[in-house]
């Protein structure tokens, strides 16, 4: 079935004449009809231009172009409804929006596409990325292909899901604080955060600015690497894209880490950790390490200051960013025709709870007489937070931890205790806090069925090594081939 192909099985297939892209475009238009609407992992989706789009691509490749030109020639990729498709919906999950359609396209879409991509889908997600369950989008929760009963992580929860019950060949996600590795970890897919600046934020609707990043959620390894590929470089409408050249990471997958070393923090054996996880998460170094690659461990000192610094400084910079919908310039109006009552009824009716609890603890940390207090110590705890990194990745090359310390947990077990669903990403938010790139990787499955994730970092623009020593992992273990049953 074309729908449960990788990247490199279906590029095969297409050069071959063995398969069609309209053929798979429809295989996975028709495995969304017969599993979506259990996993609420679509927002919406456009069927006719789809089938447009992959009758384009079978032209393309009838008339002799191939896919070292076109990569992604004749693929289907999802992508998470925070990123910009020119003429599609864009609501980020979020009721303020209303039917806003977004008038330009975001650069890694224009870079999809020029892979011979075919775009399809908006995604399911936390409201403008804030969330670890997707239990905060306005629409739907999404379901756990493993367990519909449970939560598929967040806020990215819609890419992991239509990636793991095989809707899409592929996704894209932002990742903020874990939001791509830890629904990848909970769905039992792979889930790639890049180096802050190795992808251009144009045409990603910000949360925290300093911290998001656009990355692929994708089914193994390889693919991520070639999603990676195509998705980096500098973009001159991005001011943080760095200018620096992307290479070619599938080379990197050469499966010899031998003379590499993987540091395992010791302050991530912390309360909290699920001994399942913790036991997946050990025999999983362990094999890494009979691979030829060293083990030791390392100190990340002020671990325990992440989630704290953390909160402070995306709530800071989300409410800055948030002020832009107020009911005046696009999306919904709500209420008189006076500024201030009808900004006050547009925000309290369109934005959910979570979204206010967050820009009104941003908007206090950021007032006279806390800004100094909150934020700015935050911010110098984020800069101790990055010194310990790059002094660990003195002493070793790749870091090593679980991704999340819990495997999926039931729908509405945490969402009236903030707190609780907090400490959700309490292994994946200090990458985001220091700027260097991770992975989740499938590493085992719980006494219940259920995935647990292997959370790889690297130094920053470290992916080659982040990839390679992921890939040989993967290469080693059949987690990774392991694939829910939804009916």
């Amino acid at each position: 079935m074309p729908h449960t192909l990788t990247i490199h099985e279906l590029t095969a297939k297409l050069a071959a004449k063995e398969l069609t892209a309209c053929e798979t475009t429809r295989s996975c238009l028709d495995r969304i009809t017969a599993v979506d609407s259990k996993l609420n992992a679509f927002v919406s989706y456009d069927a006719e231009d789809a089938i447009a789009q992959a009758e384009a691509a079978d032209q393309a490749l009838a008339d002799g172009v191939c896919h070292k030109d076109k990569p992604l020639l004749g693929v289907p990729i999802a992508i998470k409804d925070v990123i910009a498709v020119k003429n599609q919906p864009l609501s980020c999950g979020s009721k303020i929006l209303g039917d806003f359609n977004s008038p330009y396209e975001a650069t890694v879409i224009r870079k999809l596409r020029d892979a011979g991509a075919i775009i399809f889908g908006r995604l399911n997600m936390d409201e403008f990325a804030m969330g670890s369950s997707t239990e905060n989008s306005a629409f739907k929760p999404a379901r756990n292909p493993w367990d519909t009963d449970r939560i598929p992580g967040g806020s990215s929860g819609g890419s992991a899901v239509a990636v793991a019950a095989d809707e899409s060949i592929a996704s894209l996600g932002s990742d903020t604080g874990g939001s791509i590795r830890q629904p990848a970890s909970l769905c039992g897919c792979v889930g790639l955060k890049p180096t802050y600046g190795r992808v251009s934020r144009f045409g990603l609707v910000a949360y925290a600015s300093s911290l998001d990043q656009i990355g692929p959620l994708t089914k193994d390894t390889r693919d991520a690497a070639t999603m990676l590929k195509i998705i980096g470089g500098h973009d001159m409408r991005d001011s943080t894209s760095v200018p620096r050249e992307v290479p070619d990471y599938i080379e990197a997958l050469d499966g010899d880490i031998k003379s590499l070393k993987i540091g395992l923090p010791k302050e991530y054996q912390m309360a909290g950790l699920d001994p399942e996880v913790k036991s997946s998460v050990d025999a999983a170094v362990l094999r890494i390490e009979e691979l030829g690659a060293e083990v030791r461990e390392i100190s990340l000192p002020h671990t325990e200051y992440a989630i704290a610094a953390y909160y402070i400084i995306a709530t800071a910079e989300a409410s800055a960013n948030l002020a832009r919908f107020d009911g005046v310039r696009y999306g919904q109006r709500f209420g008189s025709a006076d500024p201030i009552e009808m900004n006050r009824d547009t925000r309290g009716a369109g934005f959910g709870e979570e979204v206010k609890r967050r820009i009104i603890l941003g908007t206090y940390v950021l007032s006279s007489g806390y800004y100094d207090a909150y934020y700015i110590r935050a911010q110098k705890v984020r800069t101790l937070i990055r010194e310990d990194f790059l002094k660990a990745f003195e002493e070793v090359d790749i870091i090593a931890s679980p991704t999340s310390p819990t495997a999926a947990f039931k729908i509405g077990e945490k969402v009236d205790d903030p707190l609780q669903m907090y400490l959700s990403d309490i292994y994946t938010i200090s990458a985001n806090l220091a700027s260097i790139c991770g992975i989740s990787i499938p590493c085992g499955f719980t006494s219940g069925n259920l995935p647990i994730g292997l959370q790889l970092l690297g130094r920053p623009f470290g992916e080659e090594q982040l990839l390679s020593v992921a890939h040989a992992y993967e290469q080693a273990t059949d987690w990774h081939t392991r694939r829910p049953t939804v009916n």
